[in-house]
Order: C-alpha cells, then structure tokens, then sequence
C-alpha cells in the first residue's frame, strides 16, 4: 500500500526545535555558537531610525526658500533639542524673527527649493530574546541567531497574543472540561495555564487579572474572540496582539475537547517551563501557534539528538477531520484505498477509511479533508 501525504499537526514529546532569531535590521549579536541561553536573555539587538518631523522654516520665517541658507543657525547633521532656535532672521538690526525645533533629533536635510527641513527622532532600540531554554547552534552576522533545544512540542490551530513563557499548570482535570472563571486561581500568576474544551470569556477575563501569561485550551467561542480583540480579525498574521495573554487553541472555535493525545502530553509535562507563541497564519507560509517544553537536564546536549523527519500518513495513523460533518473528530487510519472513490456529490477523490477514538465509528473521508497529527 503506498503512503499518503497530508499536512498535520506536531504533538510530542520528543521534538529537535530549532528557532531562528532574527533583527528586522542589521545589527549586533551578543551570543557566540555553543552558548546556553534562557527565554529572556537578549541574543542580538538594534537600533530603529527615528521617526521623521518636517519643518516648514521658510514659512515660519516669511523667507523665500532660496534665502533659507543664510537664516539657518544649525547644519545638516547637528543634533538638536528641543525649543533650540534653528533659524533666525533680524530687520534694521531691532526686529528679531526665530524659528525654534519642536522636537529633539538630527538635522537630515534642509531644501532650499521647498524650505523645509527635516528632523530625525532618536532612534528606537530593539532586542530579539531567545525565546526558548536551549543552546545557540548558529550566527547570522550582524543578523541573529539560531537556537535549538529538545523537548515535547505541540502545535496548535489558531491563537492570538506574541511569545511568552511560564510553567505548564494543568487549570482542569479532563480534556472534557470546559475553562471557566472558578478555574482560575491566584496560584497561577505567571504560569501557562491548561484547560479541556472551550475557553470562556470569563475565564480568559480572570486569567488575565490574575496575570496569567498563557492558555492552552481545545476551543474558542468566535464571539469572545472579537470581544477580547475589540475588532475582528480578517485574514492576516496574529501573534502581535496587545491583550496582556498569549492564547493557543488546539482543535477550533466552539465547545471542542482538546484531543486526548495532546492533554496527556501536557499533563505529563505539567510543572516543566512552557514556551507559547499565538502567531497564526493560514495562508502562503503557513504559521501554527505552538506549545514548547524543553527537556530538563539534556536540554543543551542537542548535538547528539537526530532532527525530526515529517513522515507520511499509513494505517494505524492518528488523523484529525477539519471538514463537516465530522469536523473535529479524531481517529485511526483503517485503510488507504487507492483507486479514485465517488463521493455524494457525485466528485471523485481519493479517500482514507477512519476508525473514530470516541465511539469506533467508521467512516470514508476525502484526504483533503483531514490533517495528520505527527508524533
């Protein structure tokens, strides 16, 4: 029987994560090849140009612009502050007219053809962290890094909120259960909280007064996502959302049980740091929100581990439908016919026969419509 390719999931517990930290512009990496580093620790930063102001001085100054040179008391490239005068003009030796700065900056340019000046704002500084415990195993000069580290792994469906880290507490006792506000506990300050099925917007209103720093749960009501956003979200990049938490939904949106193999492997791990990223993107170059839990003890030791291969769907495979009427559900791969299969819409496609986890259900689905959960 030939493999079948689909595009999946990662959940487990042994994966080679390799993340590559890069500047948005050139500049200085702090941390050489073999060095072991921690989610916070800085491993290459830069400097942002400023934000540029514009200056009419001419115009202020009631000068033509081609007299602009000669009233101009600073130079292109003098830094200024402030309220400094820049310009200044006086009639029959009494009369004074000045033009002073409205922020502090550098002179990059002052024309002579439209009397205006420009001034360059201090520029912003900017750190890329590690984000993960793990050991850096490349450089990119005057770029970034690349860092590495071996643990368990999780991908997620869709989340919002940037990356953070914290240690995995379990905030429910079943992949059933749903995460509400009376899970939520002072305890749990800081940490990445685990819930079963669906997130309520009270809860993720209480993890976020209680300064939780993360939810992994099975499901989200749409609803509260657009309440939490205060917009909603169109097609495009998450993960740069200003909204105090950092959620990772594992199934979909509505009341969805995280599937078994995912929350046992959160259990399992419960009680080790957790590093979550919510960014998602759906299309060309595709971005998954992602659970991180590096290994203890042989964290750095990743030289002697073998790199994660993506493998194939055959039978015995664990698969997730993504499509009605059994969106959602879980199962095993029963079989993988290989002749062309027609379909109630009278379509022909390739298949795969599912045995459902829940209640050995089986049932014939499109391979298009179902993702592999690698392990």
């Amino acid at each position: 029987m030939a493999l079948a390719y689909a595009p999946g999931l990662t959940v487990t517990e042994e994966h080679l994560v390799r993340k590559r930290r890069i500047l948005p512009l050139k500049g200085d990496v702090v941390v050489k090849v073999g060095q072991k580093v921690s989610p916070d620790d800085v491993v290459a930063r830069t400097d942002l140009p400023g934000p540029i102001e514009s200056l009419n001085v001419a115009n202020r100054m009631g000068l033509p612009p081609e007299d602009l040179e000669g009233a101009m008391l600073k130079k292109v490239g003098e830094q200024i502050s402030e309220g400094d005068i820049v310009a200044e003009t006086r009639t029959l030796w009494i009369f004074k007219t000045t033009c002073t700065a409205p922020v502090s900056g550098t002179i990059e340019s002052i024309s002579s053809v439209t009397g205006q000046m420009l001034i360059r704002g201090a520029p912003q500084p900017v750190e890329v962290k590690a984000y993960l415990n793990g050991v850096v195993t490349d450089v990119f000069e005057n770029e970034g890094v690349e860092v590495t580290t071996w643990g368990g792994f999780l991908q997620g469906i869709f989340g919002v909120g940037g990356e953070t880290h914290g240690e995995l507490k379990l905030a429910v006792s079943s992949r059933d259960d749903n995460l509400t506000e009376e899970c939520i506990t002072p305890d749990m300050r800081g940490k990445i909280i685990v819930g079963g099925a669906l997130v309520t917007a009270e809860g993720i209103n209480a993890a976020r007064r209680q300064g939780v720093a993360g939810i992994v749960t099975g499901g989200l009501d749409d609803h509260d996502l657009r309440d939490l956003l205060g917009y909603d979200l169109g097609v495009a990049i998450t993960g740069s959302e200003d909204i105090g938490i950092t959620l990772v939904i594992t199934e979909g949106f509505g009341e969805i049980h995280m599937a078994e193999r995912s929350f046992e492997l959160l259990k399992s791990l419960e009680g080790k740091r957790a590093c979550i990223n919510g960014a998602t993107q759906i299309r060309a170059g595709v971005i998954r929100p992602e659970v991180v839990i590096p290994s203890d003890g042989d964290v750095y030791a990743v030289s002697e581990k073998t790199d994660y291969v993506q493998g194939g769907m055959d039978v015995g495979s664990a698969l997730r439908v993504i499509r009605h009427p059994y969106f959602g559900r879980i199962g095993k791969v029963v079989s993988l016919p290989s002749a062309l299969t027609e379909l109630d819409s009278g379509s022909h496609a390739r298949v795969v026969e599912i045995q459902f986890d829940d209640d050995n259900l089986k049932a014939v689905v499109p391979r298009a419509n179902v993702e592999l959960i690698e392990s």
